[in-house]
């Protein structure tokens, strides 16, 4: 009999690597209308992925776009959101899970009267740098300021790098 504990010894038994993010944790910005909590991105996970986490006010969310090296997923946690496939909608309620592969022309619109929380993610990660570009921290019990939507040079120059491009809108 071995006296040797084979669990302390095998890496798949010790190896600590996960990531672990705690309710009410990560980087928490407006990004337009909407608040975007980053859980994580690309440097915490290797590269693998970006999670956000997201409330999205009554006529909050992005001008219609593609991601041409980026998978994106989404699931709303509460409310609607109307999704854009390309050229048509969908309308996901409270459970509703709507994936986009790259190169497919999307965006998502709250419709609604209450704010709608999701969560989504990009495969590989990394894009948060250019999610975050335009982003002011967000103050807690403080609305977010209104602004104007503008493709500012920087942020030009990261929607190259990721391979993003905004596209119109069909309706």
């Amino acid at each position: 009999m071995s006296l040797i504990d084979p669990y302390a010894t095998d890496p798949r038994y010790t190896k600590r690597d996960a990531v672990y993010v705690p309710s009410g944790q990560g980087e928490t910005a407006w990004v337009f209308a909407d608040t975007y909590t980053l859980k994580v991105g690309g440097q915490e996970t290797g590269g693998a992925l970006t999670f956000v986490e997201a409330t999205v006010p009554p006529e909050g969310g992005p001008a219609p776009h593609v991601h041409n090296d980026h998978d994106e997923a989404f699931y709303v946690i509460s409310g609607e959101l109307e999704f854009l496939n390309g050229d048509e909608t969908v309308t996901a309620g409270t459970g509703g899970f709507f994936f986009v592969p790259r190169g497919t022309r999307h965006r998502f619109r709250n419709r609604g009267y209450h704010a709608a929380k999701m969560i989504f993610f990009f495969t590989p990660g990394g894009i948060e740098e250019l999610l975050f570009a335009n982003a002011i921290p967000a103050e807690p019990g403080v609305a977010p300021p209104v602004r104007e939507l503008s493709i500012a040079e920087p942020m030009a120059e990261l929607m190259e790098r990721y391979a993003t491009e905004n596209l119109p809108d069909p309706g």
